[in-house]
């Protein structure tokens, strides 16, 4: 029979017959990694580890060990388990779709009565009946024409609905697992019995393709891992989440709210939020203007015109607020770059102007569906820390470095040491989809990658997905929890500044188009808070603290030494609760760690007769005695130096 040569990751060539699959190429290598293989990599492109190997190539076997790439197939075949289970349990409920997510995986399905919770232990229990039952899980190529006759039968609507959708005459790939089968490109686990760690969480609504004019599904939502452990683990840092939640400590600790008379995804930003924000705009402003930036304030509103030069009225006018004035169309601001560009082109411009760095906290708004609006994370009107780097091609690679640098600064000020930077580029088989020349391309893709390497950062090329108008970083930042948060975009922008007939004079006397760099470093300020939030459960820095201190007088004889303190402690510029209530000290310091404030300081007749107070520190209690000017050293140096931990 025939022999192929297949390459192993570590370089080393198999001879095996032609029609092996890479299960019998793992069995060749040992038993146990033959047991261990879900799927493989066969020059480059992810397939089932039945299917026959045909030609010379090179083979990686998926295990437990490939990271992501496992997990996502495991959770994958999970939903299709998952899928099958509700079938037998519930025959008249129609399947939709069911892709992995980040952590784990959903299904949407229509059923007439929903699901409880006692449905979702049935559907477990279901699920590790077929697991036992270890049952093949195949692979089949069928006609568009014989899928679309095969789905109608068994009365599957949706799946019709999407196979229609695809061109004719398109080989259609299903999945078949004993009584059940499902439209899906794969790969999948080879049997069923691979599936033994799960997990269903939550059941939710969900429109249909997302749109809300569809038919309403039920989604449920469950998590897979190869270890029980794992699975221990996630759990846990579900329940701690919770705790965690911004929207219910921003309620506890009265930082922001939202109201329905007004509208949702609308912020009321309390005074308790409000200082935390207040905190970190002032460090931010301070912090550009060392780095060259200008602050610039630019309207919440624009006649259309400019929103159509712009291009984004075309693009974008679903998501915009519109309104009519004198018979002019207006737009309540969604960005903030065509402001900028404005600013720019208030003059003529020199290549000794540049670079130009505008600032700016501009406050946007975009349509959002309320079924898609969550806390501070989604919302409808929020404000962007945005910039503009305006510069000359030969400056572009030490902004992109600038621009690295600080947000490395800030990641480390904020407690933030994990992250994954992620670099945006265009699919090189469409160029004609995209803004600008390939020399401009080139450059910023070049600019991107050697600013990265430079600073010793890895990164995820991801291929196709820059938009249209130039190459990006994206930046995700890993919380105390290990959950990622989109948080830092560097943006290159080759459509404005031609749309806009940007220029600048040149050192050769020519007329010459600008590079721009769009940056947001926390992305939006709603969106950081509530990452804050969630990170810090509530209890701020004393930098940020809403309330640095409390002063809780242990009778009502030692108000006025607790008075002396609070007007010292004050008039230095700190933010200080005198608790003079008619309370038990016990009560009032509950009530101080609920609203969780770095210090409290207990004072009573020693205290006064000695210029002391007994200082307790949140999450460390009763540290003893200092003197006053002891206290304002130690607060001062906790603000100073931005300190996270509480000392």
């Amino acid at each position: 029979m025939a022999k192929i040569k297949i390459t192993l990751p570590d370089g080393n060539v198999l001879e095996v017959e032609k029609g092996s699959t890479p299960l019998d190429v793992a069995g060749s290598i040992s038993e146990g990694l033959k047991r261990s293989t879900i799927a493989a990599k066969f020059n480059g492109k992810l397939i089932d580890a039945y299917i026959p190997l045909n030609e010379d190539g090179t083979l990686e076997l998926i295990t437990e060990k490939s990271g992501e790439v496992a997990l996502d197939i495991l959770r994958h075949s999970t939903a299709h388990l998952m899928a099958q289970a509700v079938k037998r349990l519930f025959p008249e409920t129609q399947v939709t779709i069911g892709p992995t997510i980040e952590n784990g995986f959903y299904y949407d399905f229509d059923k007439k009565d929903g699901f409880s919770p006692e449905d979702l232990e049935k559907i477990e229990a279901e699920m590790k009946k077929i697991v036992k039952e270890k049952i093949d899980i195949r692979r089949e190529e069928v006609s568009r024409e014989d899928a679309i006759k095969m789905f109608k039968e068994m009365g599957e609507n949706y799946k019709v609905e999407l196979i229609e959708e695809l061109p004719e005459g398109e080989t259609i790939s299903i999945y078949r697992q004993g009584d059940f089968v499902d439209l899906c490109r794969g790969p999948h686990v080879p049997n069923t019995s691979f599936l033994k760690v799960f997990k269903l969480l939550s059941v939710a609504g969900a429109y249909w393709r997302g749109d809300e004019k569809n038919a309403m599904l039920q989604r449920i939502y469950g998590t897979a891992f190869f270890k029980k452990s794992d699975l221990k683990d996630y759990l846990n840092m579900l329940e701690e989440a919770k705790k965690r939640d911004h929207r219910k400590l921003g309620k506890e600790l009265e930082l922001f709210a939202f109201e329905d008379i007004v509208g949702g995804g609308l912020v009321f930003w309390y005074p308790n939020g409000a200082i935390v924000r207040k905190q970190i705009e002032d460090f931010m402003y301070k912090e550009l203007v060392k780095r060259g930036y200008q602050w610039v304030i630019s309207p919440h509103i624009a006649k259309s015109d400019l929103w159509k030069t712009s291009g984004h009225y075309y693009y974008y006018k679903e998501n915009m607020y519109n309104f009519e004035i004198d018979e002019e169309e207006f737009i309540v601001k969604p960005m903030n770059c065509p402001f900028h560009v404005m600013i720019y082109k208030s003059k003529k411009r020199s290549y000794r102007e540049l670079p130009i760095r505008y600032a700016e906290n501009g406050t946007v708004y975009r349509y959002e569906k309320s079924g898609t609006l969550h806390g501070l994370l989604r919302v409808r009107g929020f404000t962007q820390d945005d910039a503009h780097i305006i510069c000359t091609p030969e400056q572009v690679h030490e902004e992109i470095e600038k621009l690295i640098d600080l947000a490395l600064y800030i990641y480390k000020i904020f407690g933030f040491d994990k992250y994954k930077f992620e670099l945006s580029v265009r699919d090189m088989s469409k160029k004609d989809k995209y803004a600008g020349s390939d020399e401009e391309w080139e450059m910023a893709e070049d600019s991107l990658i050697k600013a990265l390497e430079k600073k010793g950062l890895t990164f995820e090329r991801m291929e196709g997905e820059a938009v249209f108008y130039g190459p990006k970083i994206d930046v995700k930042l890993f919380d105390c929890l290990n959950r990622k948060w989109q948080t830092t975009t560097i943006q290159f922008d080759f459509n404005l500044p031609r749309r806009f007939g940007m220029t600048y004079k040149g050192s050769d006397g020519e007329e010459h188009t600008p590079f721009m760099i769009h940056r947001a470093i926390f992305g939006s300020w709603e969106r950081f808070f509530g990452m804050l939030i969630e990170h810090y459960a509530g209890a701020f820095p004393m930098w940020l603290a809403p309330v640095q201190a409390v002063i809780i007088p242990i009778t009502r004889d030692n108000n006025e030494y607790g008075e002396k303190i609070f007007e010292r402690l004050t008039n230095l510029g700190f933010r200080v609760k005198l608790d003079d209530r008619n309370e038990k000290m016990g009560y009032k310091i509950r009530e101080a760690q609920m609203q969780k404030i770095p210090y409290m300081l207990i004072v009573g007749k020693n205290e006064a007769e000695n210029g002391t107070v007994s200082l307790r520190i949140r999450g460390k209690g009763d540290v003893g005695e200092i003197s006053v000017d002891e206290l304002v050293v130690k607060m001062e140096g906790l603000v100073k130096a931005r300190a996270i931990e509480l000392t």
